[in-house]
């Protein structure tokens, strides 16, 4: 998606050569047009696979996810990294390790949201090792759920997360897929 990576190479900042901060437009101050524009592409991208559930995690997913879940008229879903008062029985649960926060969290869901009768696309803004994303697809195979696919937002295509969903034979689709971070620079993996 050009505009995506316009925008990353405009307002993104590498902090190392894995490191990539964009919280000007995706995960901390958002860019709503953008937002617009992925959540169009996704839709375009998944619109005949039968969707009935959009589930990210929070909170960085859950802007791409909305708009997504607008384009395909799907409920979204963001499981939660802590429990609340309000989110304690009959909960889909899975460990997931952050490696930007160097902790992990107990990922949740309320069951009553997510069905074997669901078919679910999983969105989420980062996808570097896949740790978030494997927990994400726990969840949803405790629930029985079809998974029709994976969509990121900004994929680290020089770590192993994206390969690992692949051979795990899942659909991925990234809208921007960085092939190396480097002394600033951002160097996109070109499309096939």
């Amino acid at each position: 998606m050009e505009r995506l990576k316009q925008k990353i190479l405009a307002e993104g900042t590498v902090l190392s050569d894995t490191v990539l901060k964009v919280d000007a437009f995706l995960n901390h101050q958002i860019d709503p047009e953008l937002m617009e524009d992925i959540g169009k592409e996704f839709g375009k991208r998944f619109a005949d696979d039968g969707i009935t559930k959009i589930l990210t995690l929070e909170s960085s997913g859950i802007a791409p996810a909305v708009m997504t879940g607008l384009v395909l008229q799907t409920p979204v879903i963001f499981a939660r990294k802590r429990k609340s008062l309000t989110l304690t029985d009959h909960l889909y649960s899975a460990s997931v390790y952050s490696f930007t926060k160097e902790e992990t969290n107990e990922i949740s869901i309320s069951q009553s949201f997510i069905s074997s009768e669901d078919t679910v696309l999983i969105v989420d803004d980062f996808l570097a090792n896949g740790q978030a994303v494997f927990g994400l697809i726990d969840i949803l195979e405790q629930a029985k759920a079809t998974i029709a696919g994976i969509g990121i937002v900004i994929e680290k295509g020089f770590q192993n997360g994206g390969e690992a969903i692949r051979k795990a034979g899942y659909r991925v689709e990234s809208l921007a897929t960085i092939a190396e971070l480097s002394e600033g620079n951002v160097a996109f993996k070109e499309e096939n």
